[in-house]
């Protein structure tokens, strides 16, 4: 039988959350945080974890935030895992991504019966592991199913260390890549023999193939989202910002201090704007504008997340490749995030750890289905195969993985976080010429001095 008792285990401990006892009350509220719907619709993952109905003993519980294509292939990986000799039963939920998602796993790991394993941005992952709600990964643990440390990307396994400890394993990294359109890069002189980008470099050589690209398309060189999105026009700045010498991270002390480079951010951010106000880029344009002006020719560069591959592949010949973010600055960098596995903190059997280790080995095999989404698989066995080498053009870019940059950690930052909603809308301003870089920077700064000043709800 598996044990979902708290306290007596080898890997249980007292969570932190106790604080202020809001967390632990708020399990009681979960109509008002909207979970109530959740219980009824989303199957007995979600209600093993927050109305604590009995599963099946040794069946494995997982949760995750994945939506369209990502949603399809994690669903084809997990039909593979039960269809595997050997597999146990599995409980599979899905929610909807962001502040939502990460309340229910909080709220569902203090009242003691969360999954056995979920996904968790890296980003996001360590505000629940600072607030105890994690179980450490061990050498011994990874043993167990045969991986190791070695087995992954080092920058996403170095980042998901919390005080030196490890408290997630990464399944991929997500980078801001650039997407090209063939035919028009051609038509301007930008591919080589091999029908492939010739590279850019500095701000001079990104000027002057955007010029080039204009006078092909008759509108745009290059388009990126500047309006109803906030994660997009933060990405695209922190990519540049992170390609600058002298770069400091945004917040420091765990979000108690902003500790950017302001002499930096200004000229960033002076840049890009000088890109819309001379029409080399659209100044006003939505998610699903600046994509299509790709699409349909208006431009010959679309600056997103490599996840978009799944909406040009869709586009009845489409012509189109992908490379990282050109070096603009002094150093190759990328804005990412990556998803990964963690175990929310709990009494666990040694039975029930082998079986959740097996289900995500067992996951991380499947990373060739789940690079053909976009992302760049964090498990090198899968990453470093030829199978992967030939798989294009992920592999293109998949060196971006290499140096992405993670957005400072705090208890408002991180992927769809209160962070990148002030930064970013105010980005958003800057690209589309309504603010200047020293009026978007002081009221980001202004907005974000108030949650410095806050103290952690975890």
């Amino acid at each position: 039988m598996v044990s979902r008792d708290r306290g007596s285990g080898p890997f249980s401990a007292p969570t932190r959350l106790s604080r202020r006892g809001l967390i632990r009350g708020g399990l009681g509220l979960a109509a008002g945080l909207g979970l109530a719907g959740g219980l009824s619709g989303c199957g007995s993952a979600l209600s093993a974890g927050i109305a604590r109905t009995q599963l099946a003993p040794g069946t494995v519980t997982y949760w995750n935030l994945f939506g369209g294509g990502d949603g399809v292939r994690m669903v084809d990986m997990q039909n593979a895992y039960e269809k595997s000799p050997g597999a146990s039963p599995l409980q599979a939920a899905t929610f909807s991504w962001g502040n939502p998602y990460y309340t229910k796993v909080s709220l569902a790991t203090v009242g003691g019966a969360p999954p056995d394993v979920c996904i968790a941005h890296l980003t996001r992952m360590k505000n629940l592991a600072s607030a105890g709600l994690l179980t450490e990964i061990t050498d011994d643990m990874l043993s167990l199913v045969g991986l190791s440390q070695s087995d992954f990307n080092q920058t996403a396994w170095d980042q998901a260390k919390v005080d030196g400890k490890t408290y997630a394993i990464p399944l991929d990294t997500h980078p801001f890549v650039m997407f090209y359109n063939k035919d028009v890069c051609q038509k301007a002189g930008l591919l080589d023999s091999s029908g492939n980008l010739k590279p850019i470099h500095g701000k001079d050589g990104w000027e002057a193939a955007l010029t080039a690209a204009k006078k092909v398309t008759g509108a745009y060189g290059a388009s990126v989202c500047s309006v109803g999105d906030t994660s997009t026009p933060w990405r695209w700045f922190q990519t540049l910002y992170s390609q600058r010498d002298g770069n400091t991270p945004w917040l420091g002390d765990g979000g108690r201090k902003l500790t950017y480079n302001k002499e930096l951010t200004l000229d960033t951010l002076a840049w890009i704007q000088s890109l819309t106000k001379s029409g080399l880029m659209p100044p006003t344009t939505d998610y699903a504008g600046a994509e299509t002006m790709m699409f349909t020719g208006k431009s010959a560069f679309y600056l997103e997340g490599e996840w978009e591959i799944s909406t040009a592949e869709a586009v009845p010949g489409f012509k189109f490749g992908m490379v990282p973010v050109p070096t603009i600055y002094d150093k190759p960098a990328a804005q990412a995030d990556s998803h990964m596995f963690v175990l929310p903190r709990m009494d666990r059997s040694a039975d029930q750890l082998k079986r959740t280790m097996g289900f995500v080995k067992f996951l991380l095999s499947q990373s060739m289905t789940w690079a053909k989404g976009g992302h760049v698989p964090a498990y090198l066995p899968i990453k470093d195969s030829e199978a992967y080498k030939k798989l294009l053009p992920q592999a293109n870019y998949a060196q971006a993985a290499n140096y992405a940059v993670y957005d400072a950690p705090a208890w408002y930052s991180g992927s769809g976080s209160n962070f990148e909603n002030i930064v970013g809308a105010q980005i958003g301003l800057v690209l589309q010429g309504i603010a200047s870089p020293k009026a978007a920077l002081a009221s980001a700064r202004q907005q974000l001095e108030i949650y410095a000043r806050t103290e952690s709800p975890l």
